[in-house]
Parts: structure tokens; sequence; C-alpha cells
């Protein structure tokens, strides 16, 4: 399993656009065999601040993710809606334990 997450600092004139976009991007991806999650935040006190929690069930399962069209077509929509480039962290599952996924 490993996590990735995935943070957005959206411009105020794009924030319902970029959800519009993002909730396409999920719905599509929780549907993919290699994803466990794909969890959208958007941040309570700076609505153009998200965090996007994706966790894959292998190493190889985020580079499928961006293979696919509806990644593509998120890429491509929201790319000139960014205040600033997105980052991307990983992580490895600490708590719970993998084996109760």
């Amino acid at each position: 399993m490993l996590v990735a997450i995935v943070h957005a600092h959206v411009k105020p004139e794009y924030i319902e656009a970029f959800k519009t976009a993002t909730l396409d991007n999920a719905s599509n991806s929780i549907n993919e065999p290699g994803v466990a999650r794909f969890d959208v935040y958007q941040q309570s006190d700076d609505p153009g601040r998200f965090s996007l929690v994706e966790i894959y069930k292998s190493e190889d399962d985020p580079a499928r993710h961006r293979e696919t069209a509806h990644y593509a077509r998120w890429r491509d929509t929201v790319a000139e809606m960014m205040a600033e480039p997105r980052t991307r962290i990983t992580y490895n599952i600490v708590f719970p334990p993998v084996s109760e996924w």
C-alpha cells in the first residue's frame, strides 16, 4: 500500500470548476483496480486549498493511475487553475495495519 497526498492551491475564481474536475477524477479513480481510496478535502478556513489523499494497493499503481483518460483530463483541465504548483508527497501506512485493509 502507498499513500500519495497531493496539495493544490487554487485561484479563487476557479474553486468551483476545480471541484467539478476533481470530483470527476476521484469518482473514476475509485473504480481503478489499484486504488483503495481517493479522498478529496477542501480546507475549511481557506477554500482555495485542497488535499487529495490517494491510497494505492501497490507502488506501481500511481503510475497506472496517471495513464488513465480521467487523470489526463483532470491534469489538463486544472493546470491553469493553480495559484502555485501542486505538491505530492508519498507515505507508507503505519496504522491501521495494511492487513486490515
